[in-house]
Order: C-alpha cells, then structure tokens, then sequence
C-alpha cells in the first residue's frame, strides 16, 4: 500500500509516520491505515497536490487487498524555510478473497 502511494505521490514523497489497526464489521475484514506524508519544494508539493486530487477515485492494485476507502484527512502547509507540505491519508483495506 505504501509503494502505491509513493507511486501515486510522483516518488516526491517522504513517510513521516504510518499506523496500522485491524478492522472489521459483520461481513468484512481488514485494516485502516493511517499515513502521513512530507512533500518538500515546489515540484513535490506539485505531486503532492495531484495526490489529494487522484486519491479518492483511484484504482489501487494491492494483491489480496480491496482499498474500500481512501481520504485526505488533513492538509499543513508552510512557505518558510522552504516550501513544504504534509498530508494525513486514512485508507480501508479489506481482505479479498
């Protein structure tokens, strides 16, 4: 999953912190992600902007697993020192099969 947004990212991302629970309803089970991410200078934050804009509708492909859901929960950004941005992302990953 986190190959897929890096990919997704431009390769301009860096991983700032990611945590992982199980998760489960009656008739489904996996885990939610939660994912923040460092974009740092202009062509980053570029890339990380295409991210917040392709996330919901795009089409993962991790083996084994459904990506019931994805969303930008938060958005910082600063201009000084340097341009830079971070994004927390909390993805729903069910098992398929």
């Amino acid at each position: 999953m986190l190959s897929a947004l890096f990919e997704l990212g431009q390769g301009q991302a860096e991983l700032l912190r990611h945590a992982e629970r199980n998760w489960a309803s009656a008739t489904f089970a996996g885990t939610r992600h939660n994912v923040t991410l460092a974009f740092i200078g202009a062509e980053a934050i570029a890339a990380g902007e295409a991210l917040i804009e392709a996330l919901p509708d795009h089409e993962f492909a991790i083996p084994g697993q459904l990506v019931a859901d994805a969303s930008v929960i938060s958005v910082d950004q600063v201009a000084l020192p340097q341009p830079q941005m971070a994004l927390e992302l909390e993805l729903l990953l069910l098992e398929d099969g």
